[in-house]
């Protein structure tokens, strides 16, 4: 009787799945055999909005980008939740004030230690 419900279950999830794979393994394949393959010098070469690529590609960037990116990507979603909760707030009560204001301390603290550990400042 389990075998039973199991097969009830999951088989409608195994053909999808099944259907997605040939699906997507005949469309490769389908791309492949249509399109026109003449490679060449010019084809083969890397394209940077119509300019020449000149030296190399690989060139290091200061970490500090990286750092306030993260930074500023965290506290952008973070702020997301702020709308929701500002739609709602009537129907949340105290415990809903309550619980935005622990996470606003949360973020004050975030930002305070990403102060503290100067991620914030931009060093030349």
């Amino acid at each position: 009787m389990v075998t039973n419900e199991i097969l009830d279950n999951y088989l409608p999830v195994v053909i999808l799945t099944i259907v997605g794979v040939v699906f997507v393994a005949i469309s490769l394949f389908m791309s492949r055999m249509v399109r026109p393959s003449n490679k060449t010098k010019v084809k083969l070469s890397t394209y940077e909005c119509a300019e020449t690529p000149v030296g190399d590609a690989r060139i290091h960037f200061n970490i500090q980008y990286y750092l306030i990116v993260i930074v500023f990507l965290v506290f952008d979603v973070e702020v997301l939740f702020l709308y929701p909760w500002a739609v709602q707030f009537k129907n949340l009560g105290p415990l809903g004030f309550f619980e935005m204001i622990v996470f606003i301390e949360v973020l004050i603290i975030g930002l305070a230690y990403a102060w503290r550990k100067e991620a914030l400042e931009w060093i030349h």
